[in-house]
């Protein structure tokens, strides 16, 4: 896992796979990213997945990558890759539709 701790902004995609469509897993992230004040979307993939781009402090989108380590109490989280991404262009976190 990429880890910057100075403070700055940085954008990360990430994958999630196991049973993680239908658990409203895709809700939970965009409450947890939005309480995190995290710029970026979150969608389902047709493939199973959940594909999210957070981006904001360092700090709290390494956080919030750990919670999607464990998501929603009805997920079973099997992997989660994360790769550095392009910040955001939006404000806000939003829920997109399945790609």
């Amino acid at each position: 896992m990429v880890t910057e701790d100075d403070g700055s902004e940085i954008a990360r995609l990430v994958r999630i796979t196991g049973r993680v469509q239908g658990v409203w897993y895709r809700g939970w992230t965009g409450d947890e990213a939005a309480r995190r004040g995290l710029r970026g979307w979150v969608r389902n993939r047709r493939d199973g997945s959940v594909e999210a781009l957070f981006g904001g402090p360092a700090a709290a989108v390494e956080e919030m990558i750990n919670a999607c380590r464990r998501g929603p109490p009805s997920a079973e989280v099997v992997n989660v890759e994360v790769e550095a991404a392009k910040a955001p262009g939006q404000a806000g976190f939003e829920q997109r539709p399945t790609e």
